[in-house]
């Protein structure tokens, strides 16, 4: 908060306390008991414009939801406890001490619960949990600064909503301070990805307050949350997958995504490629085609530089991605004629 807005909400309180004290007076009342009230209502005022200036709505509906149902379940109690003879004398303080009771308990528990809240409000009617589960996706670190979930949203081939949590936002602005060169050219990267994301209109981008306080790793948060939403974590970290299936979550690998659309190639078939530099065994050779896939090339060490020709002789799946083994397309040798001489 800044200091001229801390100023203006003092003199806003002070000023309030001032004009109660002065029509306290006036109506010849002791004027210092109504000048705290409306200094304390005042503070009560600043106090509730300020959350709510930093809440989305979504979370101001869930808490007049809840504090609406706390206060019509606090009367149905109370009203037929009216009815036995010695309370009502005390009507009015039964009914203020269980309406404050249960409007407090209704907003903290609708804040607690807000995600399940609001998918029972505004996702369950006319959605199956299939279709709620396909049209809402929530974006992980790695995905945003990998950066291809944008080219995908461009192609039309996600649907739904795109989620992106707060804390993730807030690892990502942390890489970005990194010390090192390198993180911090990958955390800018994130923050420009979710700048074009938020502008592209093909997918809508929502970003998203909830939290776990009590859960500091980053990824156990993001199942929490997908679990909560009822929604699919994108993702392109391998053991983020095998925790979600642990947990029984919907995650949607990208690199899994990208190697299912390469083209498949057959024993047999044949290459041409460029061979690049030496592999791990001897007198073998890498090469890479255009969209990275690794091609080991059995006696390429000899055709470093060159364009080759080779023959596909097997196809290894990897976690990530795939290695393609060949070996050198050796050209058919030309027979040689031999010619005899015949004396004459």
């Amino acid at each position: 908060m800044k200091i001229e807005e801390l100023r203006l909400r003092i003199l806003f309180i002070i000023l309030v306390a001032v004009v109660c004290y002065g029509i306290s007076l006036n109506l010849h009342f002791s004027p210092w008991i109504p000048a705290l009230v409306g200094g304390w209502v005042a503070t009560l005022i600043v106090v509730a414009e300020r959350g709510l200036s930093q809440t989305s709505v979504r979370v101001i509906i869930i808490g007049a939801f809840g504090l609406t149902l706390g206060v019509i379940l606090a009367n149905l109690i109370a009203y037929p406890l009216l009815l036995i003879a010695p309370l009502k004398s005390f009507a009015p303080y039964i009914l203020l001490l269980t309406n404050l009771i249960f409007a407090t308990v209704g907003v903290t528990v609708a804040a607690k619960r807000e995600t399940e809240i609001y998918n029972f409000l505004f996702r369950s009617s006319g959605r199956g949990a299939g279709a709620s589960q396909g049209a809402r996706k929530v974006l992980d670190t790695s995905v945003i600064i990998d950066g291809r979930i944008l080219d995908l949203c461009k192609t039309g081939f996600i649907e739904g909503t795109l989620i992106i949590p707060n804390f993730v936002l807030t690892e990502i602005g942390q890489i970005a301070d990194s010390s090192s060169s390198t993180k911090r050219a990958r955390g800018r990267r994130g923050l420009d990805m979710v700048n074009k994301l938020q502008t592209q209109e093909n997918v809508p981008v929502e970003i998203v307050d909830k939290d776990f306080p009590e859960i500091k790793e980053v990824d156990t948060k993001l199942l929490r949350l997908g679990k909560l939403m009822q929604a699919t974590v994108l993702t392109n970290d391998y053991n983020l997958r095998k925790l979600a299936k642990i947990q029984d979550v919907q995650v949607l690998n990208i690199n899994e995504l990208a190697t299912s659309l390469k083209p498949i190639l057959l024993p047999g078939e044949s290459l041409r490629i460029n061979v690049i530099k030496e592999g791990e065994n001897p007198d073998q050779g890498v090469a890479y085609l255009e969209d990275g896939t690794m091609v080991v090339v059995e006696r390429g060490k000899k055709r470093i530089g060159q364009q080759t020709e080779v023959t596909v002789t097997s196809v290894l799946q990897t976690t990530t991605g795939k290695m393609i083994f060949t070996e050198v397309r050796e050209e058919p040798r030309r027979k040689r004629t031999r010619v005899t001489k015949i004396a004459r």
